[in-house]
């Protein structure tokens, strides 16, 4: 992949648009004039800070997931990944250092408002094309948004988005401008559903040469997630089958070719591409609920003990020493993703012909095709549970296990979550409906903001 960089100012921007820091208008002035033409705002948008999902390196959030396990873990845990996996109220009391999740959606949420505040005044391009680049900038700011309202706002509720705190929504990269305070759950979600609708009519028809950049069916893929999230399962539905109706993306079929670039802007699949390295450690128990046949289990993990699935820490989900055209898990909207909310809303709403065609048109491509049956029943929980382990098998490590939970959690589906040492004894424990479901807000953040308002 040919990144195009220019100098990065993203991460100071926790300490900047949070702090008022005097380093950043040190920088200011040379980012201004990079960005003078249309063509420059073209390429800010496939720099790399963009196009890399939650966490460079991996994803950090699917350490909070339940799906994970850390065998040899510190104690007292120390590094703020042994933090996240503990649920621990802070990961990192460092002033000085970037807070997980927070400063990175911050950070990108500026590079988006710098095409927003800009592009208007740019040198060349067309008025068709300035309208494109404002709209990917509103599509990659919406989608920021959901990953913060989603850590950081409580689980969404019809009854109390209104009055549940969620982010600062910022709209400008002048770092000198005082600190929006905390907009509530639902003000946040109205903010990303009207960007994304505002977004569409001027994304492109088309992403398939670099999915990393928009287009409408991007669009429509990260409104399906936000209503489904927002557990407005019949918009969530309604959307995922736009983005499906909109995009010319295809299933990987298993059983089939695998792309020969192991580029997330170029795997077929993708509707919205964000990258992130596979790597994780799952759970036993995880591991054991695959299916025989299930070709992802070979294809996408690696086993010291012959996929026995026997010694904790054994298997690992890193596709680079299986399959390495997968070495990069999507963060972002996939075919697969989309399918998988139909079924789910379908199924909820008792269309089970519906449910069980989108739940096949996924396990048919992931099961060997010589033993492969369908799933059939005519029973609307037992196609509701099949659907939420088919997405459980599917999007482990993408960053949305944990959000599955929380929404999950909201339907008393999730039981209590234990966190071991080396030895089996519990280190740390998740409750259902526990505070812990909402990430706190990062110390950094309140230390130059003393008057934002923590969560329990």
């Amino acid at each position: 992949m040919k990144h195009y960089k220019y100098i990065s100012i993203q991460l100071l921007l926790f300490c900047l648009v949070f702090a008022g820091c005097d380093k950043y208008l040190d920088i200011t002035p040379k980012g201004k004039r990079l960005l003078s033409t249309t063509a420059d705002y073209d390429l800010w948008l496939n720099d790399e800070s963009v196009v890399f999902g939650l966490s460079p390196v991996n994803n950090l959030s699917n350490f909070l997931a339940d799906n994970v396990d850390m065998v040899n873990i510190a104690l007292p845990p120390v590094q703020a990944h042994e933090l996240i996996y503990t649920w621990a109220s802070q990961f990192s009391t460092d002033l000085n250092a970037s807070p997980a999740f927070w400063g990175e959606h911050y950070s990108r949420i500026n590079h988006f408002n710098t095409v927003l505040v800009g592009i208007d005044d740019a040198i060349g391009g067309t008025l068709v094309q300035k309208k494109g680049l404002k709209a990917e900038a509103l599509l990659g700011r919406a989608l920021e948004y959901f990953h913060l309202v989603n850590e950081y706002g409580k689980p969404y509720d019809s009854t109390t988005a209104s009055q549940d705190l969620a982010v600062p929504f910022v709209t400008s990269n002048d770092v000198t401008q005082i600190v929006p305070a905390r907009s509530s759950v639902a003000e946040i979600h109205k903010h990303i559903i009207d960007d994304l609708n505002a977004a569409i009519p001027d994304l492109s028809a088309d992403n398939s040469a670099n999915r990393f950049r928009g287009s409408k069916a991007s669009a429509y893929s990260i409104l399906a997630r936000v209503y489904f999230y927002a557990r407005n399962y019949t918009d969530a539905l309604k959307n995922a089958e736009l983005a499906l109706e909109h995009t010319k993306a295809a299933m990987i079929d298993f059983n089939g070719t695998i792309p020969a670039s192991n580029l997330i802007s170029v795997h077929p699949d993708v509707i919205y591409g964000r990258m992130v390295i596979g790597s994780s450690i799952p759970s036993l128990d995880f591991m054991r609920s695959f299916a025989g046949n299930d070709l992802r289990v070979r294809k996408l993990y690696y086993s010291l003990d012959g996929y026995t699935f026997t010694q904790r820490g054994a298997t690992q989900f890193f596709p680079a020493y299986v399959t390495p055209s997968f070495t990069y898990a999507n963060t972002g909207t996939s075919v697969q993703e989309m399918k998988l909310i139909i079924a789910e809303c379908a199924a909820r709403s008792n269309d089970l012909t519906t449910a069980l065609q989108q739940l096949d048109e996924v396990r048919k491509n992931r099961f060997a095709a010589a033993s492969y049956v369908p799933f059939q029943s005519n029973n609307q929980a037992e196609i509701l549970d099949e659907v939420l382990t088919e997405r459980s098998h599917e999007l482990p490590f993408t960053g949305l296990r944990w959000l599955d939970m929380r929404r999950l959690d909201k339907e008393n589906r999730i039981g209590t979550v234990h966190r071991y040492d080396a030895q089996g004894n519990i280190i740390a424990t998740l409750e259902p409906h526990s505070d812990r479901y909402t990430l706190q807000i990062p110390v950094q953040v309140l230390t130059y903001n003393p008057g934002m308002k923590q969560n329990p």
